[in-house]
């Protein structure tokens, strides 16, 4: 992690699906400003193979990631928490040195009912809702900061 780089904490309840599907993309489209992680309030234990395939499907390789405890980062500088679930929205803690908490929820393609093939297409609906929304984060955060260092480029020029 370099000085630049901002800790995220994405939480859910399970720690399965959607918080690892989030943490895979953004680490897949902003490593260069985050250092991203994602955990649980009740972690399931295992991350869900669908997830895992949904996001071999555009690239993004999450096979060796695992199911945490919010509890480990306690200890971690987080920045930013984003929860992704309303059950964990409702429980999240405050972590040391937390600026900002955003919370997107998103259905659990874990929960859905139906065969293989529709509860695959469920796992890519939310990928792609996730995609769209941590995109538009990581481009917005991006902006914010060519904005802020154009800005302090200014004044140091006029010391």
């Amino acid at each position: 992690m370099s000085d630049m780089t901002t800790n995220i904490l994405i939480l859910c309840t399970g720690n399965s699906c959607r918080s690892h599907i989030a943490e895979g993309i953004l680490r897949d489209i902003a490593s260069d400003m985050f250092d991203v992680h994602s955990a649980g309030s009740n972690p399931a234990g295992y991350v869900h193979p669908k997830a895992i395939a949904a996001l071999a499907e555009i690239g993004i390789d999450i096979s060796s990631h695992y199911s945490k405890h919010l509890d480990e980062f306690r200890n971690l500088d987080i920045h930013t928490v984003i929860t992704v679930c309303g059950n964990v929205a409702q429980t999240c803690p405050v972590f040391s040195g937390q600026a900002a908490r955003h919370h997107w929820g998103f259905e659990d393609p874990a929960q859905f009912e139906g065969s293989e093939e529709d509860t695959f297409e469920m796992f890519r609906k939310v990928r792609d809702q996730i995609k769209l929304v941590f995109t538009a984060y990581a481009s917005g955060y991006r902006e914010a900061l060519s904005l802020r260092n154009a800005d302090w480029g200014t004044e140091q020029a006029h010391r």
